[in-house]
């Protein structure tokens, strides 16, 4: 193998082709990148990017020393097409790249309400370029901002504002926070945590549509019952959908993502890493995880995978991740459900320090915690090596 293409120039393709060089790789790698800026790590978009006096101290390099790694630069370009059996990207520019391997890292992209097109202060948060925006009009002094999804990015986002003395509402279609993923019991926790920071929550609530002054700037939400909720600035965190439009006719399997084997292979010589690849985990069947610490191990996975040939081993790690509202540092390892049991085994919700286990059939599924970072990764590790319900609930006696 002598060139290999990465298409996408976020964590999981920087991660990738710092891992070909880090395993000997010594042949051209070049990086597809649509965005314009220097590869960057998302986190700090939503909370210290858009609270800090300097923004730009919250931009840091998706991966260290990029400039030591030798790469051929496509910043700016969009891949459009992918011919497999050649291993050849096609650039919209017209450019063919061929290679000997790929590496689809292209990610995911925010999902919009409709009809929010063209209207001044409606945000989405996934891109520097979308931080910048948010930014710029939140240092505006805005009256109210109003928050649709009450996921982590949409919490994110609403604490990031209180912290700056915003009012802000949150308009959340589901009973609870994270009741998707989430027992109750944890769901209702979250929703509780922006209460006690004056957030007025609106749960169990669609949106109707968006509306917008006579300028063209939007004057609120509207709900699904009618009620319209004032709001100078508007964020959508709604979740993201992979970006595989452009990998349509490929031969390449798409169902919510690029569909890999267990050792994120999706065609010969084509590996797939981080938010676009959906694989087939030995634990948990076909899926997407769209953390930042799956994108770090993806995407070295996904390089050595490509390196070893017909060898390779199956990418099977315990998903986790962790989110900063206000002073809370909440913790998921696993996966879970809403209906799994949950069992305390460190401090307590009230407190707002806990460790809880989460689990079904017998099995421990997931472990959750808030500001108890050292013994959540105790559990993670337990969770890892495959511990059962009842020895973890023993353990905790």
């Amino acid at each position: 193998m002598d060139s290999i293409t990465v298409v996408g120039a976020s964590l999981a393709g920087m991660r990738a082709a710092q891992t070909l060089r880090r395993e000997g790789f010594d042949g051209r790698i070049v990086v597809v990148g649509e965005e314009p800026d220097e590869p960057y790590d998302r986190p700090p978009l939503s909370k210290a990017y858009l609270t800090g006096e300097d923004p730009t101290d919250a931009v840091r390099p998706a991966v260290r020393d990029v400039d030591q790694l030798d790469l051929t630069w496509r910043r700016g370009r969009r891949a459009v097409a992918l011919d497999v059996a050649d291993r050849a990207v096609e650039l919209d520019d017209g450019e063919r790249i061929v290679a000997d391997g790929v590496v689809l890292a292209c990610g995911a992209a925010a999902r919009r309400l409709p009809g929010i097109d063209g209207i001044e202060g409606v945000h989405v948060l996934r891109t520097l370029a979308d931080a910048r925006a948010l930014r710029a009009d939140l240092d505006a002094a805005p009256r109210r901002v109003l928050v649709v999804g009450a996921g982590f990015i949409g919490a994110e986002v609403a604490a990031s504002c209180r912290e700056r003395g915003l009012a802000v509402t949150i308009v959340e279609a589901l009973p609870m926070p994270l009741s998707r993923v989430l027992p109750p019991p944890l769901a209702a926790w979250c929703a509780e945590l922006h209460r006690t920071h004056d957030v007025d929550m609106r749960l169990s609530t669609g949106v109707e549509g968006v509306e917008r002054e006579a300028r063209g700037r939007v004057a609120g939400v509207r709900l699904a019952d009618g009620v319209v909720v004032e709001a100078d600035v508007v964020v959508v965190g709604i979740g993201v959908a992979p970006n595989t439009a452009w990998l349509e006719g490929s031969g390449l399997t798409l169902d919510d993502g690029v569909v890999c084997d267990a050792t994120t292979l999706a065609a010969p010589g084509v590996v797939a890493a981080g938010d676009v690849a959906r694989w087939d985990h030995p634990r948990y069947g076909l899926v997407r995880v769209e953390h930042w610490d799956n994108a770090v191990e993806m995407g070295a996975h996904a390089a050595r995978r490509l390196l070893a040939g017909d060898d390779g081993s199956a990418f099977a790690p315990v998903p986790w991740f962790w989110s900063d509202q206000y002073d809370r540092k909440i913790q998921l390892a696993g996966r879970c459900r809403p209906d799994d049991d949950v069992h305390v085994v460190e401090g307590s919700l009230e407190e707002g320090r806990v460790v809880a286990l989460i689990g079904r059939d017998g099995e421990l599924r997931g472990v959750f915690g808030v500001n108890r970072p050292a013994p959540l990764n105790r559990w993670r590790l337990r969770l890892a090596d495959g511990i059962g319900w009842d020895e973890a609930i023993a353990l905790d006696g």
